[in-house]
């Protein structure tokens, strides 16, 4: 067994067995899809997000013992090597212990340590270590003058700066010293200039405690300190700091005793505490981002999820002033129709032009939706939509209606190279209306084109360390693409390329095969594809669905491994592989139970998760989990802020999820914020515990600020809601 599997299984709270199949099949080089979906057995059917947990575990454990073995080497060329240091590092759990005892052997830049050692007196610094009570120091200093050393007090000085260096490095103190920071540490923090005007004012003289600091607030103060606005401090109780380094220090009250007491608070004051404080704001601003990422990666999976709305002619309106109204008609399956540009804004006086445009490109086309960009001038051509389809209704053309949209990232989008190869014959600008039609009518295959950061679902996105939030954002795309499937003739190349076990380069190879041979007929016909090994195939056959293959578990789920399982399953249950997507196969879950699912895993080779999944698949035949989530809310009229009232009772879709509420667009442009303290009426740690991006929600207006352009919301009864 994997020697990580015991102390991984501890930690995540699953069995040593499990734990050590999950790291044997990420080492063997399976993707977190392949296993979560196809080796329930092995892992005891850990799901995605233990995979991920255990996976980045894994990866920690293993560079702590890295760094392990680089410091044992770096120490025994030193000739420094003890058993005391052996035993040290091998209980050290973090490399934050392994840091510590390596400090005392770290290469030291020029310090007042190593002037002083240069200048001999380390054996001046051993002898007022000892602290004999006889000992006179100045005395023993007389020993030690040189050109370098003037007089007693300087070889003193000296021997004190070796003495701090000491105890600073030593890894028990720093430890107990960390405790107390960690424990009774408080974030301090104040204005450089405590009469500017700035969005941190909350902040010009604000405390803290280090253990209970939220991190959305540890990334407001980390912000303002970058921007020169704030300073911040980690605060400690001086005297419990100082009676800790004591007692670690000073054994007596003899003269040379004195001496250790002022190098010991000497190495609290100039090199233990800065360090310290380092350290802890690190460690806030670490798992402040961890949260935000966390966060961000909730908010992703559900914009990502949202339920798309399939089989309709959709316009995408691209709002703007100078530029115009990016105009864009696609057909059901995404396909460009019709293109135009308006002005629906009042100021350019072309409003009756735009309205008959748009009018006929709704009539020729068969316009049944409408996406509108959440942009510059959004609100505008949003009253300018639903003015269009009141009108539309008055002659008799009824049942169309819009839904605002967020076209974070469509400029992004717009002006890539890959926007570009797919729309040649558009200008950005159209490209953008064209994006976000299609946001409506399949949000994952749209919105998995876009770098992930660029969605506009996070908070603080710009100050997390872009590696990590790179690598989180790029598993939750993972992890919704395969959760979803792709169909394998009409995924784009950025599509396929998130599927489990496809790169960019093998993505790009399997479209260029179908623009080249047409449209794939089987799952296996995959492996005629340039670069799309035996072991590729494995891990991404399963996620990719031929709609209309001549066998019909190639519409399905189930993994080419298992499809001689799936047969056995039908043939034993008195089915055939042409009643799959038919009624009959609604009695199959029930003939198979009565069966006996164990007795049936075992006759077909599987275990029961894996049975279970196959009979799911064969009764529901390419299943889209998000059809069985809450339809987006669709408007066909606007309100205006200056319409709303308190107490107002709207419905409105959750549009972000941050640390302190949540924003929700209730069809006024304008986003209102529910605090977290009008979420519900019982205690909450996190709005995500209630509310996820794309919730249709019930909502009552608090207050509303014109000038401010903010709208306060609670979820509660309005005579609730001051509870």
């Amino acid at each position: 067994m994997n020697q990580y599997a015991a102390r991984i299984a501890k930690e995540l709270s699953v069995t040593p067995a499990h734990a050590g199949a999950a790291l044997d099949l990420i080492d063997e080089g399976n993707t977190i899809p392949f296993i979560a979906r196809y080796r329930k057995e092995a892992t005891g059917s850990m799901d995605d997000g233990v995979l991920r947990a255990l996976d980045e575990r894994y990866a920690y454990l293993k560079k702590l013992d890295e760094q392990k073995e680089t410091v044992k080497k770096a120490v025994t060329e030193q000739g420094k090597w003890t058993q005391e240091l052996e035993q040290a590092l091998a209980e050290a759990e973090t490399l934050a212990q392994v840091e510590d005892l390596y400090r005392p052997y770290r290469p030291k830049r020029k310090t007042k340590a190593s002037v002083a050692r240069e200048r001999g007196l380390e054996p001046l610094a051993e002898r007022l270590w000892q602290q004999q009570r006889g000992d006179d120091p100045m005395a023993l200093a007389k020993e030690y003058l040189s050109e370098e050393v003037a007089d007693e007090e300087a070889a003193l000085a000296g021997a004190r700066d070796i003495l701090a260096e000491q105890i600073a490095d030593d890894a028990a103190l720093r430890g107990q010293l960390r405790t107390l920071y960690q424990k009774k540490g408080v974030l301090e923090t104040k204005a450089t200039d405590d009469t500017a005007q700035s969005v941190y004012e909350g902040y010009y003289d604000y405390t803290e405690s280090v253990a209970k600091a939220a991190g959305h607030r540890v990334l407001a103060i980390d912000r303002g300190e970058r921007e020169k606005i704030l300073r911040v401090s980690v605060q400690v109780p001086p005297e419990q700091a100082q009676t800790i380094v004591l007692r670690f220090a000073v054994k007596n009250h003899s003269a040379a005793a004195q001496q250790v007491q002022q190098a010991a608070l000497d190495a609290l004051s100039r090199l233990i505490a800065p360090s310290l404080e380092r350290e802890i704001r690190s460690e806030l601003t670490q798992a402040a981002c961890e949260g935000a990422i966390a966060v961000f990666g909730q908010n992703l999976q559900q914009l990502l999820l949202q339920p798309p709305i399939k089989g309709k002619v959709a316009m995408g309106l691209d709002p703007g002033y100078r530029m115009g109204c990016k105009t864009a008609v696609v057909d059901a399956t995404g396909k460009v129709l019709d293109t135009a540009v308006v002005y629906p804004v009042p100021e350019f006086k072309k409003v009756e032009q735009a309205k008959k445009t748009i009018k006929g490109l709704i009539q020729k086309h068969g316009v049944e939706i409408i996406a509108i960009g959440n942009g510059t001038a959004g609100k505008e051509t949003e009253l300018f939509a639903a003015e269009v389809l009141s009108e539309l209704a008055q002659e008799g053309v009824k049942g169309i209606s819009y839904m605002v949209v967020s076209e974070a990232g469509a400029s992004v989008y717009s002006a890539s190279e890959l926007a570009a190869k797919e729309f040649p014959d558009y200008d950005v600008n159209l490209r953008s209306a064209v994006s976000i039609a299609r946001r409506l009518q399949d949000p994952l295959a749209e919105l998995v084109k876009i770098d992930p950061k660029a969605v506009g679902v996070g908070q603080y996105q710009h100050d997390m360390p872009p590696a990590r939030l790179a690598q989180a954002l790029d598993g939750v795309v993972e992890r919704c693409v395969n959760s979803v499937g792709v169909d394998l003739n009409t995924a784009s190349a950025p599509l396929l390329g998130r599927v489990a076990g496809l790169t960019a380069a093998t993505a790009n190879n399997i479209v260029a095969y179908r623009e080249e041979n047409g449209a794939f007929h089987s799952r296996k016909e995959l492996l005629k594809v340039k670069k799309l090994g035996p072991k590729a195939f494995e891990q991404c056959a399963g996620f990719l669905r031929v709609p209309g293959a001549k066998d019909p578990l190639d519409t399905t789920a189930v993994h080419p491994e298992s499809y001689q399982a799936a047969r056995g399953v039908l043939e034993r249950c008195g089915f055939a592989l042409e009643d799959i997507g038919t009624a009959k196969m609604s009695e199959l879950e029930a003939t198979a139970k009565a069966y006996g699912l164990e007795k049936l895993a075992g006759e077909v080779g599987v275990g029961v998760p894996t049975l279970q999944d196959i009979l799911a698949e064969l009764v529901r035949p390419g299943r889209d989990m998000r059809d069985s989530l809450p339809k987006p809310l669709l408007r066909t009229d606007v309100m205006d802020m200056k319409d709303l009232k308190p107490g107002m009772e709207l419905t409105g879709t959750v549009r972000n999820v941050i640390d302190f509420g949540a924003f929700v667009d209730i069809g006024v442009h304008q986003d209102g914020l529910v605090h977290i303290s009008q979420i519900c009426n019982r205690f909450i740690k996190h709005p995500s515990e209630v509310l996820k991006v794309g919730d249709v929600v019930t909502v009552w207006v608090l207050s509303v600020d014109e000038a401010k352009k903010r709208i306060a919301l609670t979820m509660k009864q309005p005579k609730q809601a001051n509870g």
